[in-house]
C-alpha cells in the first residue's frame, strides 16, 4: 500500500474518533448556556417558604426590609411628580403577608394563621408533654380529614396541679370540615344552658384536673360551617389560635381572655391562669420606617430595666405610697412620660425581665412590658439584658423572635453566626424623597452571664458576659456598609418638604457652612457597659472642666474583655482623616447611675432604673433618658424626665453647643 493512501486512512479513522467526544461538548456547552443564560425559573408561590419552620419566625416576600426598600413610584400626572403623600406613608405591599404557607402541625401562637381549628383536646400526663407522651388517640384518616393533633407548648396548671396538663388541637386547609367558632368554660352540668346543644363539643377533662381545692371546669367548643360555607362574618369568628397567659397581664396582639380563669391564684404562691384565644385573621401592625421630621427632628427614649414578672410586681427602694405593685405602678409611670415626651422611637434597653423565678413564665411578661408604646402605635426597639434569660423555657434567641413578631416592633434577631441574639442596625433616614441616611442606631446583645470555674460545679455564675469578637467583626461590618454623604446635610428643594425650604436659603447657609463627606452620627445601645465605661473623662478645652454630667455609680461591667472599645468603637470613624462614627453609647444595668461621661470622644451614658419593680434607692427618683437629635442628626442632645416629671441634667453632647469633638 503506498504511504499516501496510509496516511488518508488514519486521518479517517482519527476524524470518527473524534465524532463522538466533539459532538458530547458541544451539546453539554449548548444545554449549560441555556440552563445558565436563557432559562430564568420563576420564584414562584414556594419563595416565602423555609425548609425547617421556627417559632414565631415571620417570613415576607422579598428580601429587603422596610427601611432599606426602594421608594415606591411616585404618581405622575401630567409629568409633574406627585409629593402630597410622605414616603413612610406609602403602602408596603411586602408587609400584607398571609399565613397560607403555615405548617398545620405547628403551634406557631404570634403567626396570623388564615386557618381554623376542628377539634380540641385536653390530656394529662405524668411526665411532661414535650417528651412526646399522652398525645390524644388517632387515626391516619382523621388526620386526613381534621388534621394532625398540634400541642399548644404551655402547661395549663405549671404552679398548681399535680399533672402536666397540655391543650392539642387539630387545625385543617379542606373546605368540608366544620370549624370552630367559639369557646366557653363552663362548670359540670352547666353544659345544659348552651343553646343549640348539639353543635357543641365538650373536652374530656377538666382543665383544673390535679387542682387542689378549685371546682373542676370544662372547656366546650362550638362547630360553625365549613369554609366553604362562611361569609365574611363567620370568618371573623372562626377560632385560628389559642395559648396560655399566666398572671392578670395583656395577652399577645389579637387574643382576648376567655372567663373564667382555668385556676384561681393563690397570694403569694401563684397567679390567675387563662385561656387566651384568637378569632380570624389578625396580622400585627408594623412599624413605620424611622425618619427624620420636616423639621430635622428626632426624639428616642431610653426604658431601662423595668424587671417585670409573671405577677403585678413588687415594689423596691422607693418612698414612693402607696406603691404595692411594681409592674403595674412602672406602666403607669411609663404612659405619662410617653405622653409628656411623644418619642417616635422607643429602646428598652434589657432586663425587661425580672428573672430570679419570678419571670417563670418568659411569653406572659413580654405580652405586657411594651403594652403603653403599643397602644400609642410607636415604633420600639429593644436588646437584652443578664437577667432575660434567668428563667422559662425560652432561649434568648427565641425571646427575640417574640418580640420581634409584637406590633410596631422593629427588633431584628441579627445573624446567627454573631454571639447573642439580637444584634442589629436601624437606620433614620430624611423626609424627602431621597431617604438619605442621616442617623445610624446600632444594638447589640451583651449577654447574661460567662462561664467561670465554678459555674462547672453547678454554681450560680458570678460573672457579667462581654461583647465578643465576633460582634467587634460584625459590626466593623456593618460600618463599612453606611455611605458617607455631604455634612451638615440640608433637604434639597424647598418643594421636597412644602414650604420649610427656600431654595435661595438653602444656597446661602450651604455658602456658608464648610461641608465634608462623612459617615452620618450614630448610637449604640447594649445592656453591660464596658470596662472603658468608668475610665477617665475627657477634658473640655474651653472650661477646663471634665465632660461628665450626673450621677455615677459603682462598676457593673465584666471582668472578661475581648477589647470592643479599641477594637471596634475607636476603629469605626466618620472618614478616612478620623473622627468617631459612634458618638453616643447607650447603657442600663446599673440601676442607680444616671451619668454621661465622655471617654476619648464617646459619650457613655446611663439610664438610671424606671421601674419600681427593679433595685433603686431612696430619694433617687425612677427616670427615663431622652435623647433629642436635631439638625439633620448633627445635634445630639439628651436628658432625663423623673418620675416626678422633672428634667435633669440637660447637656448638648454632640453639636452646635456641645463641646469640641476629640482631636486626640
Amino acid at each position: 500500500m503506498k504511504t499516501p493512501e496510509i496516511v488518508k486512512r488514519i486521518l479517517k479513522m482519527s476524524f470518527k474518533g473524534l465524532i463522538f467526544p466533539v459532538t458530547t461538548f458541544v451539546g453539554f456547552a449548548i444545554v449549560l448556556s441555556f440552563v445558565q443564560v436563557l432559562y430564568k425559573p420563576s420564584a414562584g408561590p414556594t419563595k416565602a417558604q423555609r425548609i425547617g419552620w421556627q417559632e414565631w419566625d415571620l417570613v415576607y416576600f422579598g428580601e429587603a426590609t422596610a427601611q432599606d426598600k426602594p421608594r415606591p413610584t411616585p404618581n405622575n400626572t401630567n409629568g409633574v411628580e406627585d409629593t402630597s403623600t410622605d414616603w413612610w406613608n406609602t403602602p408596603d405591599d411586602s408587609q400584607d403577608w398571609t399565613g397560607s404557607s403555615l405548617p398545620l402541625d405547628q403551634w406557631l401562637p404570634l403567626q396570623p394563621h388564615d386557618t381554623g381549628l376542628t377539634e380540641i383536646a385536653l390530656t394529662r400526663c405524668f411526665v411532661d408533654h414535650a417528651y412526646g407522651f399522652c398525645y390524644p388517640d388517632s387515626t391516619p384518616e382523621q388526620d386526613s380529614k381534621f388534621g394532625k393533633w398540634t400541642r399548644v407548648e404551655r402547661d395549663v396548671q405549671a404552679k398548681t396541679s399535680i399533672y402536666y396538663l397540655s391543650f392539642y388541637y387539630r387545625r385543617t386547609r379542606r373546605l368540608d370540615v366544620p370549624l370552630i367558632t367559639d369557646l366557653k368554660l363552663l362548670a359540670k352540668g352547666e353544659e345544659n344552658t348552651l343553646p343549640n346543644l348539639s353543635e357543641w363539643r365538650g373536652v374530656a377533662h377538666s382543665v383544673r384536673d390535679g387542682v387542689m381545692g378549685q371546682p373542676a371546669l370544662f372547656l366546650w367548643y362550638k362547630l360553625g360551617p365549613p369554609m366553604s360555607q362562611m361569609d365574611l362574618v363567620d370568618v371573623e369568628h372562626m377560632v385560628t389560635e389559642i395559648d396560655i397567659l399566666n398572671g392578670e397581664g395583656r395577652p399577645f396582639y389579637g387574643f382576648e381572655k376567655l372567663s373564667p380563669p382555668l385556676a384561681t391564684g393563690r397570694a403569694g404562691q401563684s397567679e390567675d391562669v387563662h385561656l387566651v384565644y384568637r378569632r380570624g385573621i389578625k396580622n400585627p401592625p408594623r412599624a413605620k420606617p424611622l425618619h427624620f421630621s420636616h423639621s430635622g427632628h428626632f426624639k428616642i427614649m431610653q426604658v431601662a430595666d423595668l424587671h417585670f414578672s409573671v405577677s403585678h410586681g413588687q415594689c423596691k427602694d422607693t418612698d414612693l405610697t402607696p406603691c404595692e405593685q411594681g409592674d403595674d405602678m412602672s406602666l403607669a409611670l411609663l404612659e405619662r412620660t410617653l405622653d409628656l415626651e411623644r418619642p417616635d422611637l422607643v429602646v428598652f434597653s434589657g432586663d425587661q425581665l425580672n428573672g430570679q423565678g419570678t419571670s417563670w413564665d418568659p411569653r406572659s411578661v413580654l405580652a405586657k412590658f411594651a403594652g403603653p408604646v403599643i397602644d400609642r402605635g410607636i415604633a420600639w426597639a429593644a436588646v437584652l439584658g443578664n437577667h432575660d434569660e434567668d428563667d422559662g423555657d425560652l432561649t434568648r434567641t427565641e425571646l427575640i423572635k417574640v418580640m420581634r413578631n409584637m406590633p410596631y416592633s422593629l427588633v431584628e434577631l441579627g445573624p446567627s453566626d454573631v454571639h447573642g441574639a439580637g444584634n442589629y442596625v436601624l437606620k433614620v433616614r430624611s423626609p424627602d424623597p431621597s431617604r438619605t441616611q442621616l442617623l445610624t442606631l446600632y444594638f447589640l446583645d451583651s449577654g447574661s452571664y460567662s462561664a467561670g470555674v465554678w459555674d462547672w460545679f453547678g454554681f450560680t455564675p458570678t460573672e457579667y458576659d462581654y461583647l465578643r469578637q465576633s460582634q467587634i467583626d460584625w459590626f466593623l461590618h456593618e460600618s463599612s456598609l453606611v455611605s458617607k454623604l455631604e455634612r451638615p446635610w440640608h433637604p434639597d428643594g424647598g418643594r421636597d418638604l412644602g414650604h420649610s425650604w427656600r431654595r435661595s436659603t438653602q444656597g446661602k447657609r450651604r455658602q456658608e457652612e464648610q461641608r465634608k463627606l462623612l459617615k452620618p452620627n450614630a448610637m449604640m445601645f447594649y445592656h453591660i457597659p464596658i470596662p472603658e465605661t468608668y475610665s477617665t473623662a475627657d477634658i473640655d478645652y474651653s472650661s477646663n472642666q471634665a465632660l461628665e454630667i450626673g450621677t455615677p455609680a459603682g462598676k457593673g461591667s465584666p471582668k472578661k474583655n475581648d477589647g470592643f472599645f479599641e477594637k471596634a468603637l475607636l476603629n469605626a470613624t466618620e472618614s478616612e482623616q478620623g473622627g468617631r462614627e459612634v458618638k453616643v453609647v447607650a447603657n442600663g444595668h446599673v440601676h442607680i447611675a444616671d451619668n454621661c461621661r465622655r471617654v476619648l470622644g464617646i459619650w457613655f451614658c446611663f439610664n438610671g432604673g424606671s421601674s419600681y419593680s427593679g433595685y433603686g434607692k431612696v430619694g433617687f427618683d425612677r427616670r427615663f433618658r431622652i435623647f433629642n437629635i436635631t439638625d439633620w442628626g448633627e445635634t445630639i442632645t439628651t436628658y432625663e424626665r423623673t418620675e416626678k416629671g422633672k428634667l435633669v441634667d440637660p447637656i448638648v453632647l454632640v453639636g452646635n453647643g456641645g463641646p469640641s469633638p476629640y482631636d486626640g
